[in-house]
């Protein structure tokens, strides 16, 4: 039988696969137990030296009597390795589990930035891994749930190079090394769900049912992983011809989402909504995609997360939803010559007007329109209920003229208005022109640009 290979070798190989280069600057999360432990003697003195600058970051979550002691341990340890540590307490009551990893990773972060780190690296392990993926598997999560804990997360440049290492083998190496460690009282405990699956259910299994059980939670994660992997890849090509993105929302073709098979749909949308942030159930997939396909323009779904679909006539439009808008500032005209700044729908505008040029621009910002002496004060502002414009066919509703010219509803209050002083409308940028002066007829010519 072959010898197997030290973990300092199989871990140096763990930390080039997830992209640490040599030179590279990592932050490793120690909490003093002994798997962060092991994670920084491995890349502080790792066997063929990892070739990496290394600094520690400790945060106390202030949730057991004793953890500014392991504070304290943990800046010694640092102190006698030679290793930079940063370090915070919790500034408030740490009330959850959720809580104290929301706050970590916040610490971390900055941490990372305060260091110039290039990576975090944290010490879960394998074990954590089959404990996640059947806490989740148990709760009913879908594929991408089984994936379990990511050995990279990109986003916020965090490794977790433990992870094909169960806690046996990490506990083999401490003691190999002669490494101390704190042990967190709280890990005995069998309150939290988790701690159940560690100490009661996962050892029941393996007695009982499946001798290998944790490995086999592991490689369900691999597999599920590869998977995802797959598919993700395959929705980037079917995204680009399906969807675009526009200020931070994405834009779907309706009917071609409907041409798809049904499951197949139900992915695509369910990978838009992540890129989002929203993360529905199976349930909340099927409700938004009979959504996209049978509701009529102009309506709006409200999704769990803050994020809103609006169909705009063949299209959906996916996005966050945005606070609403200040309220609008119109602009009072009051003589043919001037300039002044207005906010309609959200948008902060310049305006400059003139006497009428001779030749109107014609990019839909601007616009010559014939006004007397009688018509000032003139007044550019959104559109208001009830307002009509006059077109060759006779008065319309500005409302029905929107809809026509199938300008998208979220962009309709952005649209300026340009109202006389007995509130009819001569001018609606980009969507009525409004009347020119004849020859020698007074008018003026008014420029609009974003602020």
């Amino acid at each position: 039988m072959a010898t197997p290979r030290p973990l300092e070798d199989r871990f140096l190989e763990t930390l080039r696969a997830l992209g640490v280069a040599r030179g590279e600057h990592v932050l490793a999360a120690v909490s003093g137990g002994a798997d962060s432990v092991v994670l920084l003697h491995l890349l502080r003195f790792g066997a063929e030296a990892p070739g990496v600058t290394v600094s520690a970051a400790h945060f106390d979550h202030a949730m057991r009597p004793e953890s500014a002691e392991d504070a304290r341990w943990v800046e010694g340890l640092c102190a006698s390795w030679g290793v930079p540590l940063v370090s915070a307490r919790a500034d408030r009551a740490l009330r959850s589990e959720a809580d104290a990893r929301a706050a970590r990773y916040a610490f971390l972060e900055a941490a990372r930035a305060e260091s110039h780190a290039d990576w975090i690296a944290t010490a879960h392990h394998a074990d954590d891994q089959a404990e996640t993926v059947l806490f989740r598997l148990l709760r009913g999560t879908g594929p991408a749930g089984l994936a379990g804990i990511a050995p990279v997360d990109a986003e916020r440049r965090l490794v977790r190079p433990l992870l094909p290492f169960p806690r046996a083998a990490l506990r083999r190496y401490a003691r190999g090394h002669g490494l101390q460690w704190r042990e967190d009282a709280s890990n005995a405990s069998l309150d939290p769900a988790r701690n159940r699956i560690r100490h009661q259910l996962l050892p029941l299994a393996e007695r009982t049912v499946a001798p290998r059980a944790r490995a086999a939670l592991v490689r369900l994660a691999g597999l599920a992983r590869e998977d995802e992997a797959a598919w993700e890849a395959l929705l980037r090509e079917e995204l680009r011809g399906l969807a675009r993105e526009e200020d931070g929302a994405f834009v779907l073709v309706r009917e071609r989402l409907s041409g798809y098979d049904s499951h197949v749909a139900a992915r695509l949308l369910r990978g838009v909504l992540r890129r989002l942030g929203a993360a529905p159930d199976r349930d909340g997939t099927r409700s938004a995609l009979g959504f996209i396909r049978t509701a009529p323009s102009g309506r709006t779904l409200e999704l769990p997360g803050g994020v809103r679909i609006t169909t705009e006539f063949g299209l959906a439009r996916i996005e966050r939803a945005a606070p609403p808008p200040p309220p609008d500032a119109p602009l009072a005209i009051a003589g043919e010559r001037g300039r002044g700044t207005c906010r309609i729908g959200g948008r902060e505008l310049r305006v400059a007007w003139r006497p009428a040029a001779e030749v109107p621009p014609g990019d839909g910002r601007a616009a010559t329109v014939a006004v007397g002496a009688a018509d000032f004060p003139l007044l550019l502002r959104g559109r208001l209920p009830g307002d009509r414009v006059r077109t060759p066919a006779g008065t319309r509703t500005l409302k029905r003229l929107l809809i026509d010219r199938r300008v998208p509803r979220h962009l309709r209050a952005r649209v300026p208005v340009l109202a006389d002083a007995r509130g009819r409308v001569r001018w609606v940028a980009g969507v009525a022109p409004g009347d020119p002066p004849a020859p020698g007829e007074p008018g003026i010519t008014l420029e609009i640009d974003d602020a």
